[in-house]
């Protein structure tokens, strides 16, 4: 799941009762003798600054590149799920389209996406992208998407919540353990404070027992995806937490069946004082929930063996000519993929436009080319870079994992778990944890 439920979908569809090749890569690549590529995912009108951005962007490129022009779609999400396959299978789908790194199999398994092999190598910037992210689009040897952002999980913290409850903000909970505790004495201020919360519907309960069992050391499924892997002392921990906070040290409030928004609300208004979540929460809490950026800190993931990581990318159409796919991936480096460049790298009009320069993610480049992107960032910084020091110091020594496969559909039996122990005082843990593992493997047996 991506972390700020940021996900766009094709709203101008209407575009396609005129022209179908408008609206994927099935036309031939040809526009008045330039090479013609589709694309999705720019930001809609109601967005104005990131429009604009895109736009600009896409400007620069065509005149760099004279032979190639570039037809953007705009798109909020930049993907439905409900509409993704019936696209691909139909034709509909743009020359370069969005995907989530979840995806990037799924399209590979149905037929629909360009082997990028014989081309990457004309991709300035791939070598540079780091290899985990990389080989999330690499199956069976072949590479068939790019990488675009990347996101891991960890412990977002109110500073203030902390030092009312006497508690050391330089010094976040690593341990689950240490967060039980810390919880328990910022619940413990009164007023309606919450020490920790946690989803526990709308898949999203079980998007977060995923990210707590991979933090345990544990796995969802087995590496070869044919079995659930639940079954064990880590996931029962899993719960068990979850449940004595709830009912010993009601520390996580009555109120349950939470999503990320009711966190989200929770945390902008000083009233929580820990979830889980990814970086990009913090400009939201701020702008949209009234939070302050002096007051929010992010830690890594408790438990110091793992994290999920998540993100995005782009992948090419089947039926794109060689041409189309040597534009788009010209227009990926130019578009994302550059230090210090680019919609999202260009921290210099960012901070112009008051948008957050600093956050520790996405963390996309290696070596060289991420000591640039870094150095950028640093001199353009406007939030408090300090505050997220330990996340990316505690990183480092973690174990990076991408959610299981048919996620989504683990996510909704999960579900069920998580919201049992958080609203039943007497649920029992093992029966729970069985009938789930049963459930994930019926799901991976139909494939």
């Amino acid at each position: 799941m991506r972390s700020t439920g940021f996900r766009r979908t094709l709203i101008a569809l209407s575009a396609c009762s005129f022209a179908l090749t408008a609206c994927g890569g099935s036309n031939d690549g040809s526009a008045g003798g330039k090479t013609r590529i589709t694309v999705n995912c720019m930001p809609p009108k109601s967005a104005k600054v990131d429009r604009s951005f895109f736009e600009a962007d896409i400007a620069s490129f065509e005149k760099q590149n004279p032979d190639i022009d570039v037809v953007a779609h705009d798109a909020f999400p930049c993907q439905d799920p409900k509409t993704f396959d019936a696209k691909l299978a139909g034709g509909q789908m743009e020359n370069v389209f969005y995907t989530y790194f979840t995806d990037a199999r799924h399209v590979v398994d149905i037929n629909q996406a360009a082997d990028l092999t014989p081309y990457v190598k004309e991709l300035k910037s791939y070598p540079t992208l780091q290899k985990q992210l990389r080989d999330i689009y690499t199956v069976d040897g072949k590479v068939y998407g790019i990488p675009r952002t990347g996101y891991s999980m960890g412990l977002i913290y109110n500073r203030k919540l902390f030092e009312k409850a006497g508690l050391d903000p330089d010094k976040p909970p690593m341990t689950w353990e240490e967060v039980r505790a810390d919880a328990k004495k910022i619940a413990a201020l009164g007023d309606g404070t919450v020490g920790y919360a946690d989803y526990s519907a709308q898949n999203q309960g079980g998007w977060h027992f995923t990210a707590e069992l991979y933090a345990q050391g544990g796995d969802v499924v087995s590496t070869d995806g044919k079995k659930a892997t639940i079954d064990t002392p880590e996931a029962r921990a899993v719960l068990r937490n979850l449940h004595d906070m709830r009912w010993v040290d009601d520390s996580m409030g009555s109120k349950q069946l939470l999503v990320i928004n009711d966190a989200q609300q929770m945390m902008g208004s000083g009233k929580l004082g820990m979830y889980l979540a990814a970086p990009d929460n913090i400009p939201i809490l701020v702008k949209e929930k009234g939070g302050n950026y002096k007051d929010l800190a992010i830690a890594p993931m408790p438990g110091g063996k793992g994290t999920l990581i998540g993100g995005d990318g782009y992948m090419f159409q089947k039926k794109d000519t060689p041409a189309q796919i040597r534009a788009g991936l010209k227009w990926l480096d130019h578009m994302f993929l550059t230090p210090g460049k680019g919609f999202l790298g260009d921290y210099v009009r960012a901070k112009k436009n008051d948008a957050p320069v600093g956050l520790p993610e996405p963390r996309l480049f290696t070596g060289a080319a991420d000591a640039k992107d870094q150095q950028v960032k640093k001199a353009n910084a406007n939030v408090p870079v300090d505050n997220y020091r330990t996340f990316l110091d505690g990183n480092q020594k973690l174990r990076m994992k991408i959610e299981p496969p048919h996620a989504q559909q683990i996510y909704s039996v999960l579900d069920g778990a998580v919201s049992a122990v958080l609203t039943k005082k007497d649920a029992d843990i093992d029966q729970l944890i069985q009938d789930a593992s049963g459930k994930i493997d019926s799901i991976l047996a139909r494939g």
